[in-house]
């Protein structure tokens, strides 16, 4: 088929790389210019340059809702667009443009972790599984029909980089499989489940911030989340910024108020957590690496000199 292909980042340029390497034919690429914005300077592989280095004519949007654009994409005559990462709306007239629309790529497990940062979002929240979707562009943002999906297994250790890497390399067997489908002729998919979908917003400063009144667990799975080169979850201590590097749930139960600085661990230092910590019956967070506001990086113990003190979410 004629593709053209709509996409952004590593997600997008892995997308680019799986059509090149196909025999399906890239007759355009429309990629965004490069961001200053934190998320979107990390996995930032170049969808322009890699479409570049085949000869394939790129157009660069931030949004896709020009004239210009619209009579380049009907000059390209596409069977097909194959969307993964387009960070704006695509308007109807350009997703159903194609004889066979536009399939977009998603890295969740639609219906579930529609939006964005779903991998971050689906940590923090425990999931237990994690993946890429293959489905039809609709007038719903990642809502329509489901062509191919493939899960993989979030392990208790796991953090978002380790997911983006495993996700990362379902990205050419499921666009590959989803367009088999479709050029052999198939057009009944699955319908997405609505009343199991869940949309996320843009990570920003504010949801990596630290609550101390939150479960211990989930403080746990925040900072596995916000592993590098993901920006680091944060709290204060002294009145001062204090990025958390590592932790783990605490072996022991420890009882009193959210954000103490209470008892070395092994490696860590316990920081009681929990809205309900008064009971005593809550594990703690084991900080065992942090990131002064300096930037230098030490373990807790090092750190933390003394016990006593409290972390707080704000100056």
């Amino acid at each position: 088929m004629r593709v053209v292909m709509f996409g952004y980042q590593t997600w997008g340029h892995r997308t680019l790389q799986a059509l090149l390497d196909s025999e399906h034919d890239v007759v355009m690429v429309v990629t965004h210019p490069k961001s200053e914005h934190a998320y979107e300077k990390i996995w930032s592989d170049s969808v322009a340059d890699l479409a570049g280095e085949h000869g394939v004519p790129v157009i660069i949007r931030n949004r896709p809702d020009d004239e210009e654009l619209f009579q380049r994409l009907e000059e390209a005559d596409p069977d097909i667009i194959v969307a993964n990462n387009w960070r704006t709306w695509i308007p109807p007239r350009i997703y159903t443009l194609p004889r066979h629309g536009t399939l977009n790529i998603h890295d969740s497990l639609l219906p579930k972790y529609a939006g964005f940062s779903p991998l971050i979002w689906a940590l923090i929240n425990g999931e237990t599984e994690v993946g890429v979707t293959a489905h039809m562009m609709d007038e719903v943002l990642d809502a329509g029909d489901i062509v191919d999906q493939h899960a993989v297994t979030v392990e208790p250790t796991d953090t978002t980089t380790d997911l983006f890497h495993k996700t990362v390399g379902l990205i050419a067997p499921v666009t590959i499989g989803a367009l088999a489908r479709i050029a052999a002729g198939e057009t009944a998919f699955t319908k997405q489940d609505r009343s199991q979908a869940s949309f996320f917003h843009k990570r920003a400063e504010e949801d990596i911030r630290i609550n101390w009144d939150w479960p211990a667990d989930v403080l746990g799975r925040l900072v596995r989340a916000q592993s590098a080169p993901y920006p680091s979850a944060f709290t204060f201590h002294k009145g001062k910024r204090l990025e958390i590097l590592t932790a783990v749930v605490s072996e022991g139960r420890y009882g009193g108020t959210p954000g103490r600085i209470f008892y070395r661990e092994g490696d860590g230092v316990v920081i009681v957590a929990g809205a309900d910590a008064r009971t005593g019956r809550n594990h703690g967070l084991a900080i065992t690496r942090v990131r002064t506001e300096d930037g230098r990086e030490m373990g807790a113990t090092e750190y933390f000199t003394s016990m006593g003190g409290y972390l707080t979410s704000r100056p």
